[in-house]
């Protein structure tokens, strides 16, 4: 079976830190590249980052830059987010997700059930 466990949310106060965690199983891990989505209540769920199956190549959202860092260890069939100069406008549910592509397009995908992040003082 096919899972992507996500670990590592809480709370923690502005200008904190803290990173994500997402195992993945049942699949080939090293094939997929990898994203981290995000969700806050009320509002649709946005790209954070998203990174090669190689780890080579690593993009993000304009909010999220130079305070956020996507990393993978395929020895591990795990990715990370670690968020620094953490803001209550990154407050969510993130979610990783697992994209198998060919010829530019996304052939499978799988998601991950979420883990909450909360940003406050």
């Amino acid at each position: 079976q096919v899972q992507l466990v996500e670990s590592g949310g809480g709370l923690v106060q502005p200008g904190g830190s803290l990173r994500l965690s997402c195992v993945a199983s049942g699949f080939t891990f090293s094939d997929y590249d990898m994203s981290w989505y995000r969700q806050a209540p009320g509002k649709e769920r946005e790209l954070v980052a998203t990174l090669s199956k190689t780890g080579g190549s690593a993009n993000y959202a304009d909010s999220v830059k130079g305070r956020f860092a996507i990393s993978r260890d395929n020895a591990k069939s795990t990715v990370y987010l670690q968020m620094n100069s953490l803001k209550p406008e990154d407050t969510a549910v993130y979610y990783c997700k697992a994209v198998l592509m060919f010829l530019g397009r996304a052939i499978r995908n799988y998601w991950g059930q979420g883990t909450q992040v909360t940003v406050s003082s």
